[in-house]
Formats: C-alpha cells, sequence, structure tokens
C-alpha cells in the first residue's frame, strides 16, 4: 500500500476549505441564505382552495386544492381514492377520478385505477402560499 502524498492531502484540504467558505455565501432564488434542506422556512403549508384551482390548458393535471401531507400513496394503498374512487366520490362530494385513468398503456379498461396512474401525485400536485421566484405571465384559455 502506498504512503498518500502530503502535497495531495494538502491540496485536497485547500479545495475543501474553499467549497465550504463559498457554501456560506449561497442563497436562494428568494433571497434566503441556504443552511440545511431541512430547513422549515421551506415546508410551506398547503393551499386549501374552495372549488379548486383554475385550470390554464386543455386536459392539464388539475392541482389538488387541499392539503395532503397524511396522505399515503404507495403500492397497498392511496389516500386520494377514499374520496376520489367512483364508489366514494358523490359521498364525498368531491371530483371523480378521470376516465382515462382507468386504461392500461395498451388501452384496455381495467376495474381499478391502471397502474400507470395509480400515484396521483407525479401529475397532480398541491400548491403553497409561497411568493413566486418568477413573475408568471402566462395566459390561459
Amino acid at each position: 500500500m502506498r504512503k498518500p502524498d502530503p502535497a495531495m492531502l494538502f491540496g485536497t484540504l485547500v479545495l475543501l476549505t474553499a467549497a465550504l467558505a463559498q457554501a456560506d455565501d449561497l442563497s436562494s432564488l428568494r433571497g434566503h441564505a441556504v443552511t440545511d434542506a431541512s430547513d422549515p422556512t421551506l415546508n410551506k403549508p398547503t393551499l386549501a382552495v374552495p372549488g379548486g384551482f383554475h385550470v390554464g390548458w386543455e386536459k392539464q393535471p388539475p392541482m389538488i386544492p387541499h392539503p395532503i401531507d397524511k396522505y399515503s400513496i404507495d403500492l397497498r394503498q392511496n389516500g386520494c381514492l377514499k374520496c376520489h374512487s367512483p364508489a366514494t366520490y358523490e359521498t364525498a362530494k368531491a371530483p371523480k377520478v378521470g376516465d382515462s385513468h382507468f386504461y392500461d398503456r395498451d388501452g384496455n379498461k381495467t376495474e381499478k385505477v391502471a397502474p400507470r396512474r395509480y400515484f396521483c401525485t407525479q401529475c397532480h400536485a398541491p400548491q403553497t402560499g409561497a411568493i413566486p421566484l418568477v413573475e408568471n405571465v402566462f395566459q390561459g384559455r
């Protein structure tokens, strides 16, 4: 086993020190110092919007107008389907899962939500009350 080269170790130490010094100067797009990924300012509460959000274009996946922090979506259960399934949506007064969610990738109609549409948050996202990073001038339909 070779002994480490002292010059190489010193160079590595200098580069690491410089990188750490630069990390102190980082700031987010909102102007906050970047310190820790678990910074509580990053965990903004989700919005509850009665009636939902305006859809900006045809076939846009609707945004989720309520908090889903306590929902579980995994291979065994999907918290969204407690209110949005065809069997429960009327009782829950919630929109029904779209018919398109019952077709597999080959176009065959399925009895349950198709596997490719089962994980709702792949397309649908809750919204927070965060200030936008950049001005949005998009004009929907």
